[in-house]
């Protein structure tokens, strides 16, 4: 007999453990499926973001960060260190306690919120059926009134540099490197391939990134991308920007094996010879063998589910939330997914707002943004003013020598909304999100301009972006005078 559900969520990535728990705290009888199995054949939840994602890179971008640090950075402050060294097995070793520590959370939540978590995979093969395909191949019928599919995504990858995960690997191999290539190769110059290849680099890599594009960073408002550009090269990335990758051949130098990667570019046919190479293009949703084609559960093109906003599918009963549906694929942004979807089932008129989805990535300075770019608005035939501050000229930055970037602020031109904020600079992530309630708010400029901001730190400089929008600056000595 068939175990009953009133939800069964495929997926316990953010998306889906995060809609698993919210169900359950809403009274509704839940159930998880997960197949992820760690190296000692246990589930684990969590999902790429916790796995082999957000959180073991931002480990390894915080580790390099402050090895890079201790190399550079603190004699200019009157600190004398000797020679520092890093210990890659070491480092690689406390990232995994930091994923263990995450993914037993998740599963001590699921425990304390009584969601039963299952291993193995699930396919939808009815309008109210899953089947659970258990890790020995066993079968399993489970009944829910609601389904909730959050499968997430993988990696994509390219015919011309096939993934071994040994020379060429992915952004899972990434995190895996145990010593530092001399000479490390990036394809993407997106969010991925930005993180992974400053890690490296502060380690010592010399890192050359291949981007197919002529533009960088091209999601990004063009004056925050090229003063992110400039400062990624004064930093080490050789970034070559239309450079298309097409072909590689595995060889040995010195009896070690290394990879040659062949690309066009301006000028022609180029090669170049790495250690390792890491394939960064992007991510495809994981939606094959999820859900069986008489269930009617509509795909794109590209293989997203097809959803409303509130991410129903064309079967009534039937969701999909996170990076297997439409937009970025971003953890937050599958997390509110989940939130939604589950306070809906309970009768809540709850939504996701699509327009205010704030982006990162978590270079040294970051890069962050939300809203409208400055070319979206021209492009719109908005009218709009633009408020900027270097933090050049912020007293936080400069005593923590950290004063490289700047915030940018798009407010309406006839009304002063706040439109759009785009940061690169140190702890842009948490500054962008002082905007993002803003914005929520419907806050104008002169709101922000208006609220008192705490000396010295480093949130003053979206409070003189505020300010500069309306010529009102007060620490920038180029202020628009009204």
């Amino acid at each position: 007999m068939a175990k009953e559900y009133d939800v069964v969520v495929i997926g316990s990535g953010p998306a889906g453990y995060v809609a698993a728990i919210r169900c359950a705290q809403l009274g509704f009888k839940t159930a998880c499926i997960e197949k992820w199995l760690d190296k000692d054949d246990k589930t684990v939840y969590g999902g790429t973001c916790l796995n082999v994602g957000c959180i073991p890179s931002k480990a390894l971008l915080d580790t390099s960060h402050k090895f890079a640090e201790a190399q550079h950075g603190l004699e200019s402050q009157g600190i004398k260190v000797g020679k520092v060294s890093i210990d890659v097995p070491a480092m690689i070793e406390r990232k995994a306690k930091v994923v263990t520590q995450l993914t037993g959370g998740i599963k001590g939540l699921f425990t304390a919120n009584k969601v039963d978590g299952m291993a193995g995979t699930g396919k939808v093969t009815g309008k109210n059926q899953v089947t659970l395909t258990t890790h020995d191949g066993k079968e399993e019928q489970l009944q829910a009134r609601n389904i909730i599919i959050a499968c997430g995504s993988v990696p994509i990858e390219i015919p011309p540099t096939p993934i071994d995960q040994e020379t060429i690997v992915d952004s899972t191999g990434a995190l895996e490197f145990q010593e530092v290539p001399k000479r490390l190769g990036v394809i993407g110059a997106g969010v991925i391939g930005l993180e992974l290849g400053s890690v490296w680099s502060r380690l010592g890599s010399e890192v050359t990134v291949l981007e197919a594009l002529d533009d960088f960073l091209p999601m990004v408002d063009r004056q925050i991308a090229k003063e992110s550009a400039k400062i990624f090269s004064k930093q080490g990335l050789d970034i070559k920007l239309g450079a298309r990758v097409t072909g590689s051949k595995a060889g040995t130098q010195a009896k070690k094996p290394v990879v040659k990667v062949q690309y066009s570019d301006a000028d022609g046919e180029q090669e170049a010879t790495f250690d390792k190479l890491i394939v960064a293009v992007g991510r495809k949703p994981y939606t094959s063998n999820v859900l069986d084609s008489s269930v009617g559960v509509e795909l794109d093109e590209r293989g997203f589910i097809k959803v409303n906003e509130y991410c129903e599918t064309s079967v009534p009963g039937i969701f999909a939330a996170g990076d297997a549906v439409r937009g970025p694929m971003l953890a937050h942004k599958g997390m509110e997914e989940g939130v939604m979807v589950a306070e809906r089932l309970a009768g809540k008129k709850t939504q996701v707002n699509y327009d205010l989805i704030p982006s990162v990535i978590y270079t040294h300075p970051e890069v962050a943004w939300v809203g409208k770019t400055e070319e979206q608005l021209k492009e719109a035939g908005t009218d709009y003013n633009v408020g900027t501050f270097p933090f050049v000229a912020n007293g936080r930055a400069l005593a923590a020598n950290d004063a490289e970037g700047m915030i940018k602020l798009l407010a309406d031109a006839k009304t002063d909304r706040i439109l759009g904020c785009h940061i690169v600079g140190p702890s842009a992530a948490d500054l962008l999100q002082q905007m993002v309630i803003a914005m929520e708010f419907s806050a104008s400029a002169e709101d922000i301009g208006l609220t008192m901001f705490a000396h010295p730190t480093l949130s003053e400089g979206v409070h003189e972006a505020a300010l500069a929008a309306n010529g009102h600056a007060i620490h920038i000595g180029n202020r628009k005078k009204r």
